[in-house]
């Protein structure tokens, strides 16, 4: 997470702070995406070369005998379930303590050379600046744990393929890369960051698909119908499950068949030992579809599941975001309060906003909350959540940030104070949504959230700190 002030240059990372392992996996730490394209590629080149928490990760590894990979497929056993763990919680070994102490080294690290490369470009010969080993002038909190370590997540999607045993229709976790040709989907209940819960709805799924005569699309071309399964849950217990098909050339006839089947078979056959709140089927011809593209359609059930979060009652559809530790979001979410610093006079403009759960956690402390979301049914949920919990400053907006922000920002420029914050998916924030945050003299504050500092984020944070570029529309407002 960072906060930048603008009282200081806007190329000054004197401010910038990263509080990692509020909310992110314990023990899991993603392998660096592709570097992006443009002027910041040869800085994020550098930055996955030091790669900290995978090299950590790596070492450990090769120090336990159980490493030694399979040669062949083969019954599910020990070693494919370490393996799996390794991949998607590769610090599991460590303990929590070493883990965090692994995370804030790695983030110091890529702090280092973010700063180093910022002020290079705003002209500092960084090889006498600072001695190497002192180069880092911004302020680093420590990492604040999560009260939570073990089956936090409140939300788990299960893909479906080839197991170890060569059954097509295994429900887990994928070990392997498809540029390989070696997938091989492998189960999951034995990994520390899944719910029971989770782990008994899948069991499930991969129980009713090996009852089913139809097919698994493992790829899409090669025909096949059932795919993954997600499954949400929240603090109270209830369970929502989304069960994704694809069509082919089925006829709504035969579609509907198919839902009964499932319906049938979750409500009185085996799979109703799950105890599902909701149940819900969507028709996919894509890797992933919106409820735009493609409805998701309630089976049986409550249409949402609710969540209680800093003394809010919270309304979660089946593909809105909502954090993935419930307990850490809280946490995260009352920090982020506390780095924003508005006031009764401040304009709260919560870009990325999901459910709009920062936003109306922070409404009684603002004269308004502007939010932005892409996702139309996570708006939906920050109106019913503003209007159950009586909040009336609040105006939710559906679209492309990249579209909204610019227009909404020229018509807030009117002697007003605006504290921003931004959470953006993996892919980042789109430049021109950089340009018009950067440009807007009316914001006084940004507190940018990120699950890792590493890839666009990187890129988002170089280009907000930059020095002026007029070819690319980047001026230098944020001076006193």
């Amino acid at each position: 997470m960072a906060v930048l002030k603008r009282r200081v240059p806007m190329h000054s990372l004197r401010y910038f702070l990263s509080m990692v392992g509020l909310f992110s996996k314990p023990g899991l730490l993603p392998s660096y995406a592709r570097n992006p394209p443009g002027w910041s590629k040869l800085f994020l080149g550098t930055v996955c070369k030091g790669d900290f928490t995978h090299v950590i990760a790596t070492k450990y590894q090769k120090g336990q005998k159980s490493q030694k990979k399979p040669s062949h497929l083969g019954p599910l056993d020990d070693s494919w379930q370490e393996r799996l763990a390794d991949v998607v919680t590769p610090l599991w070994r460590l303990s929590y303590e070493e883990q965090l102490k692994v995370k804030f080294e790695a983030q110091k690290k890529i702090l280092q050379r973010l700063e180093s490369y910022i002020q290079m470009l705003n002209g500092v010969d960084v090889t006498t600046a600072v001695p190497k080993s002192e180069r880092l002038s911004c302020l680093l909190h420590p990492i604040i744990p999560s009260p939570v370590i073990n089956g936090y997540r409140n939300k788990s999607t299960f893909s479906v393929n080839r197991g170890p045993d060569g059954n097509p229709k295994t429900v887990g976790y994928y070990l392997g890369t498809w540029r390989g040709g070696n997938i091989v989907c492998v189960q999951s209940n034995h990994l520390k960051n899944i719910p029971e819960k989770h782990s008994q709805v899948a069991q499930y799924y991969e129980i009713f698909l090996r009852q089913s005569p139809m097919e698994p699309c493992l790829v899409f071309h090669e025909g096949g119908y059932w795919r993954e399964l997600i499954v949400r849950t929240n603090s109270q217990g209830h369970t929502m499950a989304i069960i994704t098909l694809h069509p082919q050339k089925l006829s709504q006839e035969e579609l509907r068949g198919q839902k009964e089947i499932v319906k049938e078979f979750f409500i009185k056959g085996p799979g109703a030992a799950c105890d599902l709140t909701s149940l819900y089927f969507q028709e996919s011809t894509m890797t992933r579809c919106s409820h735009q593209q493609s409805p998701f359609e309630l089976l049986f059930g409550e249409p949402y599941i609710f969540e209680e979060l800093l003394s809010l009652k919270i309304r979660i559809s089946p593909d809105a975001f909502f954090q993935i530790n419930t307990a850490g979001a809280e946490m995260l979410y009352r920090t982020v309060g506390e780095l924003a610093g508005v006031n009764s006079d401040t304009i709260l403009l919560d870009i990325c906003c999901g459910t709009g759960v920062i936003g109306l956690s922070l409404a009684q402390h603002t004269s308004q909350v502007l939010g932005i979301e892409l996702v139309e049914q996570a708006v939906e949920d920050a109106r019913w959540t503003a209007a159950y919990n009586g909040i009336t400053n609040s105006e939710f907006h559906t679209g492309r940030a990249e579209k909204i922000l610019p227009g909404l920002l020229k018509s807030k420029e009117d002697g007003q104070s605006i504290v921003a914050v931004v959470n953006p998916a993996r892919a980042g924030l789109h430049y021109k949504v950089v340009q018009a945050i950067r440009n807007c003299r009316a914001i006084r504050r940004l507190v940018f959230v990120s699950c890792k500092l590493h890839g666009e984020t990187t890129r988002n944070v170089i280009e907000l700190c930059c020095p002026p570029n007029p070819a690319k529309k980047l001026l230098d407002v944020w001076r006193p």
